[in-house]
Order: structure tokens, then sequence, then C-alpha cells
């Protein structure tokens, strides 16, 4: 069952999918379409999760989930994974390699591997101030909170001295 993202409670588990690159606006458009196709028809068991998405700065797809009405099962998951899997296909786009680092540099989000994203550390190209995007976010409080924060305050932070 398809909700507004903001709706979520805060304890909604959240899956954080960053591409390798932007999305096109017409990209933007069709995987939203096909994003309200799939959560409106995502179910656990047969019965309706309660789900929402966004999709931020072009390049990032959160789901949300509140698991108090159902939870997801692992058939479910899998069935999202699955759903991920196809938007690579359709975009020639990386959603699902999570040794990836996106950063902010100004207004622009940056996208590196993790050994560039270290290398960089090292070189101080990016400093403790630096935003980063913490993708290991488990819910709805915790992307509000922490998904956008300093390196120094990320798992990232053990790369920069």
């Amino acid at each position: 069952m398809l909700v507004d993202f903001n709706t979520l409670t805060d304890e909604s588990r959240v899956w954080i999918y960053q591409a390798n690159r932007s999305f096109t606006d017409q990209e933007l458009e069709e995987i939203k379409l096909k994003l309200d196709t799939f959560i409106e028809n995502w179910t656990a068991h047969g019965s309706d999760l309660l789900s929402g998405y966004k999709i931020k700065y072009k390049r990032f797809i959160v789901i949300g989930l509140n698991q108090n009405l159902n939870k997801a099962t692992g058939c479910s998951i899998d069935s999202s994974v699955h759903f991920i899997q196809q938007l690579e296909k359709d975009y020639n786009v990386d959603l699902m390699d999570k040794m990836n680092v996106s950063y902010k540099q100004g207004e622009f989000v940056a996208y590196k591997t993790l050994m560039d994203f270290r290398k960089m550390a090292k070189d101080k190209a990016i400093s403790k101030n630096t935003i980063v995007f913490n993708n290991l976010v488990a819910n709805v409080a915790e992307f509000k909170e922490n998904w956008e924060v300093p390196a120094s305050e990320s798992w990232h932070s053990r790369f920069i001295k």
C-alpha cells in the first residue's frame, strides 16, 4: 500500500539505494511510476505493506516500510531487491554496491569508490566536515537525523585523520 513517505512513523524501516550517477528528469519520471506500481503491489505473504519512497538529489532511492501494519519477510525483501536490480538493468546504473561513497561538494553530490574516497581523505581532499551520506541508517528517524552528516559523525570517520 503506497503512502506518502513523510507520513511513515519514525520507527519505519528504510532501505537506501545510491546510484553511481544522477538520473535524468525523464528517468526520474519513469522510475517514480515504476516505484508507485511496485510499492502499491508490494506484499508479505499476501498482506499489504504500508510503504513509501523518496528520491533525493536525483540519485538516492529511499524506500520506507511501516512495520506496525505488516513486517517485511524474506520473500518481500527479495522482491524489492529484484525490483532494484531491474532498475539497474533498465537504466544502466549501479544501485546495489554498498562499497561506494557519496558526499557533498557544495550543492553537488559526488560519488567515489571506497578506495578513491580513502585516498582523498589521506590526501586531505575531504575533511571531517565533508557532508557524507550514511546509507546504513535503519529507520526513518535515523534517516532524518543521521543520513546527511559530517564525515566525523559517520562510519566514514575511520578514513579521516
